[in-house]
């Protein structure tokens, strides 16, 4: 059975799920494609407050679909598209979102799947998960923009260790700051049910305000725009102050 990529939308949170079961959700060419598409429509959905992005069953992600590799790898033109065109398409498309991104993690976290982990927001894994991208044993680096995606979210003595000495982390032993959360596998459903319920009680404006200047950085000393100020006078600014002020929940 090839794999998929599948997503669904229930109330303000999607959920979208890399399967390929038998190969512990390995990403193929058109899981890739697919990933890129499933978070192009999702940002239709004004409503949403949170998007989880997991693997079925035991696993998130043990990497790439190897068995594709011989088909495309072994020319620099078809290896480039590969990796800028259907895996970075996809990883940009994540990274663009304006929607948090919540990576729910089991079992193991490889290669692509560290990739992925990597451009959501908050990462909530279990402490039976492994994390690595050996890909020295198969004879080729990472691709330049998803190695700098990945030594941004990990570091670099990780990153270093994972591509240089195919070094196999369990959760426990990351650097921190990669993982948001660091649980008993049996208490993961809990934890992120209960995430996405907290999720879902604040400001989606602020959410989107917040990714979006996260992801760009501080700007230089005199440059902060103008438009960095332009919620002042927004309903869910109004709304979460006045809340505030009477000692009653906000609805946003």
């Amino acid at each position: 059975m090839l794999g998929a990529i599948q997503w669904q939308v229930q109330g303000s949170v999607a959920t979208i799920t890399l399967s390929n079961p038998q190969k512990m959700n390995a990403m193929t060419r058109a899981m890739w494609r697919q990933l890129r598409e499933a978070f192009q429509r999702i940002q239709a959905h004004r409503a949403l407050r949170c998007v989880v992005v997991q693997g079925s069953g035991d696993h998130f992600c043990a990497g790439g679909d190897i068995s594709e590799y011989p088909s495309f790898r072994f020319d620099a033109a078809s290896l480039r598209d590969f990796h800028e065109e259907d895996v970075w398409g996809a990883l940009q498309a994540m990274l663009d979102c304006p929607i948090p991104l919540l990576a729910l993690i089991r079992g193991n976290c490889m290669g692509a799947g560290l990739e992925i982990a990597s451009a959501c927001d908050l990462r909530l894994a279990g402490q039976g998960s492994r994390f690595g991208a050996p890909i020295a044993r198969l004879g080729f680096p990472m691709a330049p923009r998803e190695a700098d995606l990945v030594q941004r979210a990990i570091g670099t003595t990780a990153t270093n260790a994972m591509l240089l000495a195919a070094e196999i982390y369990e959760a426990q032993r990351l650097p921190s700051g990669f993982l948001t959360w660091c649980l008993p596998d049996e208490a993961l459903e809990e934890h992120v049910q209960a995430v996405i319920k907290r999720m879902a009680q604040l400001s989606p404006h602020a959410a989107r305000l917040n990714k979006a200047q996260l992801r760009q950085g501080a700007p230089k000393l005199g440059e902060t725009p103008d438009s960095a100020y332009a919620y002042a006078d927004s309903p869910e600014h109004r709304e979460g102050i006045e809340a505030f002020l009477v000692k009653r929940a906000a609805l946003f």
